[in-house]
């Protein structure tokens, strides 16, 4: 039997382990769904230019294409704007279209200095939609039906100027389903709920989610468009502070039944994808110039956080530490464990996933260390930028 006393070094030293998972569960509390607005567009519905910008997206492009034309959105235009693509994404979404009026695609102008390719494709599209309302959308996204109809309800009824959609990410591969949690319990605990975010005075605590964002044309001419965030590789986040600065009212809201997405379907595409945003997009998020410095020292905690107690247990195997040490690493490991199980279960996917939960942690500092190796420098599908 243990001592009161090695009982309580026990429970002191794991309190991190329970107070950040409980901390992340608090924070996202009150989420607001897309689902609660209504399935039918108003009778005077403006008209919706959905603008993809896309860049070699064969694997995806057809399906994101059809599904946004099977809105059930009565004023409707989509643009396809093929940016330099090599694997016929252009044709791909012609044919997808299967004729209809609404879809239009062309290529984009040369990439000028000083641009990301993501936002010279939106800035293009946006200056060819005729649309009151523009939405921009990842080429890697699914829209249900009723995807539009409900987001145009939801702007109106929340007086929004900036709409954007959280939608369901599909994990397929085990690596996907390791590592992708491990970011997205991040940017929970950063953020909360949507309408943790919503109601913040603060522009620091504003975020968007650049794979489906609905913006008022007048809204997003007054502030310059894609061209004030065009060296920013996170637009979104920074368009949508953007906004919020300028007096407009932004607004985030789950959609996870009307819009899915697969980011990434490899370990190599999951290191590219995060290591580009992590550190230069991360900085963003961050409220003042003291946080902003010394943010990449913050980036390597949560990994660093998570991987301390099995690597502790790990060294007493070893017998490389003390036992007590590797009682409460056990423990806080155990209760990691428990967590993760827990959130696995509620994504619907099987809680014996958690057992892998140090090699996403593991795969996450390794990304994360390069990222603060790359600094600002940003490499992406061929092309190499420097982020603002």
């Amino acid at each position: 039997m243990m001592s009161p006393d090695l009982t309580l070094e026990l429970a002191l030293g794991v309190w991190p382990w329970v107070l950040f998972p409980l901390l992340v569960l608090w924070r996202s509390r009150g989420s607001r769904d897309l689902a609660e607005e209504q399935s039918e567009p108003p009778p005077d519905a403006p008209l919706v230019s959905v603008v993809i910008p896309a860049r070699d997206e064969r694997r995806n492009i057809a399906a994101c294409v059809r599904s946004v034309l099977s809105s059930s959105y009565p004023a409707l235009e989509v643009l396809v704007v093929d940016d330099h693509s090599t694997d016929g994404t252009g044709a791909l979404a012609h044919e997808a279209g299967a004729g209809d009026p609404r879809l239009r695609v062309f290529q984009n102008p040369p990439l000028p200095a000083g641009w990301f390719g993501k936002q010279w494709a939106c800035a293009t599209g946006a200056a060819a939609a005729r649309g009151e309302v523009l939405c921009f959308a990842d080429a890697d996204t699914r829209h249900a039906p009723d995807l539009l109809t409900r987001a145009a309800n939801a702007m109106r009824s929340r007086g929004a100027d900036l709409l954007s959609v959280v939608g369901h990410q599909e994990l397929g591969t085990f690596w996907e389903r390791v590592v992708q949690p491990q970011v997205l319990a991040i940017l929970a605990g950063r953020y909360g709920s949507t309408e943790r975010i919503n109601h913040s005075p603060r522009a620091s605590d504003k975020i968007a989610n650049g794979q489906c964002l609905l913006v008022r044309r007048a809204a997003y001419d007054a502030v310059g468009g894609h061209a004030s965030v065009r060296a920013s590789v996170a637009e979104d986040l920074v368009l949508a502070k953007r906004l919020f600065e300028a007096g407009r009212r932004v607004c985030i809201v789950l959609g996870p039944r009307q819009l899915s997405t697969r980011m990434y379907t490899s370990l190599g595409e999951v290191t590219r994808g995060w290591r580009k945003n992590m550190l230069a997009g991360g900085r963003e998020a961050m409220p003042g110039r003291l946080a902003r410095a010394i943010f990449p020292l913050l980036l390597l905690l949560p990994p660093s956080f998570s991987l301390l107690p099995p690597l502790l247990v790990g060294a007493f195997a070893l017998g490389l530490t003390t036992s007590v040490t590797a009682q409460w690493a056990g423990l806080a490991t155990v209760l990691m464990l428990f967590w993760w199980g827990v959130a696995y279960r509620r994504a619907g996917l099987s809680p014996w996933y958690a057992l892998a939960y140090p090699a996403g942690a593991a795969v996450l500092l390794g990304i994360v260390v390069q990222a603060i190796a790359r600094g600002q420098r940003v490499e992406w599908k061929g092309r190499e930028y420097v982020s603002a």
